[in-house]
């Protein structure tokens, strides 16, 4: 049993296609602030976008690697297959109206697990929800003028998983990752983080279905929380320990991660919470110019040039 768990969510990465209709969607849209305007640090030639709250903050954030012209993807087995946030309770019917008026493909409100949710697709076919989270305190990114902060998105809320089994994928988020399973209805189970509310939660679906394709519209990694680099280096060690292929410890800038797979193949990361998105830029200019690492600053002229420009709206 591992002797370290995490948090809850950090974030959420995704693959997406044009990068401008990326960031006008979940700015304008959805509300989320751009928090950071970065690259793929593993492929400098496409952006890294990062959404959140005020500040980014952990279990707030959600990124894509948007690359022009890349193939449609689709969910199924061994794959995150949706991504929920949190809006406050009582909402849900003013974002299924305000995702209609902007022609956004959405279904009808509905109730799942005891909460109000609504379900809709993003511009690269994403399946998001927007789930009525009771007791959600955290006050989410109120810069959107035609979104009222009593509506606005409070953070992440959960992921679910679809896996043709339960148990492997059951085995490890409570023996190696330390949740705990919270309910289960049907052939979907839930499991919680440190106080199980919202963005501490996985939803792990049973379905009987072909394996996913990762590619545009498509979840690439969940993120979980680690405080700091000494946990995560503890919970790295009891990982290898316990058998799992994992990454070396890696500098990404904002975090600190590791990357290993659940047994049914979804791609998981462990970050640590600090330093955080203002490292490099002050709060209040967060995601308005292109940041890169040390790194790869000598490189500058030649990443600007091979990234298709960006309008960012403050």
């Amino acid at each position: 049993m591992s002797t370290v768990a995490p948090h809850g969510l950090h974030h959420v990465t995704a693959i997406a296609g044009e990068p401008q209709r990326n960031v006008d969607f979940y700015t304008n849209v959805l509300g989320l602030r751009l928090v950071k305007q970065t690259v793929n640090f593993d492929a400098p030639d496409t952006y890294h976008l990062y959404y959140g709250d005020e500040a980014g903050r952990p279990s707030s954030v959600l990124t894509f690697f948007p690359w022009r012209g890349v193939p449609a993807g689709r969910n199924g087995i061994g794959m995150a297959t949706s991504t929920a946030f949190s809006v406050p309770e009582g909402s849900v019917g003013w974002w299924h109206a305000r995702l209609k008026a902007h022609e956004v493909p959405v279904e009808a409100p509905y109730s799942r697990d005891g909460e109000d949710v609504v379900t809709f697709r993003d511009p690269d076919g994403m399946v998001i929800d927007l789930v009525a989270a009771p007791g959600d305190a955290r006050s989410g990114w109120d810069g959107v003028a035609s979104i009222p902060a009593d509506r606005a998105v409070r953070g992440l809320h959960a992921v679910t998983m679809s896996q043709r089994l339960l148990d492997p994928t059951a085995d490890m988020l409570t023996s190696r990752l330390g949740m705990h399973l919270g309910g289960e209805e049907g052939a979907r189970a839930r499991f919680t983080m440190a106080e199980g509310s919202s963005g501490a939660l996985v939803d792990v679906a049973a379905v009987d279905d072909d394996r996913g394709l990762q590619a545009g519209g498509t979840v690439h990694h969940v993120a979980f929380r680690a405080p700091d680099l000494a946990t995560m280096t503890r919970w790295r060690d009891e990982l290898v320990d316990a058998g799992v292929s994992v990454t070396e410890i890696m500098d990404r800038q904002y975090f600190m991660s590791i990357y290993f797979r659940e047994p049914g193949g979804v791609l998981f990361e462990i970050a640590t919470d600090t330093p955080g998105f203002d490292i490099d830029e002050p709060l209040l200019e967060l995601g308005r110019s292109l940041k890169l690492p040390p790194w790869l600053e000598p490189s500058r002229e030649a990443i600007q040039a091979s990234l298709p420009p960006l309008e960012i709206v403050p």
